[in-house]
């Protein structure tokens, strides 16, 4: 498993030359929250999407 430096290494020089420090910042937060939900999955920490849809309900009130 890559260190978090070199992933990070790996989404930087996958942008291109003219990305902005902005898009970085943004591919770089991506793929931590990609890798952070991947890893809850894995762990198990999940839930139904019937939950989610009662929690997203809830918010509308």
């Amino acid at each position: 498993m890559p260190s978090a430096k070199e992933k990070m290494t790996e989404v930087i020089q996958a942008q291109p030359d003219d990305a902005t420090y902005e898009e970085i910042m943004r591919e770089l937060a991506f793929e931590r929250m990609i890798e952070r939900g991947l890893k809850d999955s894995r762990e198990g920490r999940v839930i139904s999407n019937e939950e989610m849809k009662r929690r997203i309900e809830s918010w509308r009130k």
